[in-house]
């Protein structure tokens, strides 16, 4: 064998050795990459459970708000038909007034009496409303206008028409006013 042949094989087996030294560390780096630690484990685990029980804490305060707006409101049906019922007592409690039978008049507004006491507390409210008060579009609804009597009652109530109720916070029905112009 010449010695340019010996040096070709000696320059061949050192780039062998090279190659397989460089793959040998392309191993290693695979193998540190793959193979996180136990602390690395632990950590992603943790996260998960956090975030896990942080959505499950989200979730069970979104129900319970829920809810409690359900029974909260529950009954507004029932009370919105209900409503006809009590401008009626009003109405016929202010006819009878005007006869002289006191009697009837007493028994009556006892009845009336014991029927909003039962519907106050099951939450239904009156919604205040009244002569001379500013118009308030948020709280109250305005059937019409008409030129005011005088000046101080520009922009101001001057009847009301119907009575406005609201059940808790929630007004399911508005005042019907007539505002001054």
């Amino acid at each position: 064998m010449s010695t340019e042949e010996q040096h070709k094989e000696e320059t061949a087996a050192v780039q062998e050795e090279a190659v397989s030294k460089e793959k040998k560390q392309e191993e290693t780096k695979v193998e540190e990459v793959n193979e996180p630690t136990a602390e690395e484990l632990i950590q992603t685990e943790k996260d998960k459970y956090l975030r896990l029980f942080a959505e499950f804490e989200n979730y069970k305060k979104r129900t319970t708000k829920e809810r409690i707006e359900l029974y909260r409101t529950a009954g507004q049906d029932i009370m919105l038909s209900i409503l006809p019922v009590l401008d009626d007592f009003d109405r016929g409690l202010a006819e009878i007034k005007k006869a002289k039978d006191k009697e009837l008049l007493k028994g009556m507004q006892l009845i009336n009496d014991k029927l909003r006491s039962t519907l106050t507390q099951k939450g239904l409210e009156e919604v205040e409303a009244k002569k001379g008060e500013t118009f308030d579009a948020d709280l109250h609804e305005a059937i019409t206008q008409i030129p005011a009597p005088s000046e101080d009652l520009k922009g101001k109530i001057i009847d009301v028409i119907e009575k406005g109720y609201k059940l808790g916070d929630k007004i399911i029905r508005f005042p019907k006013v007539v505002i001054g112009q």
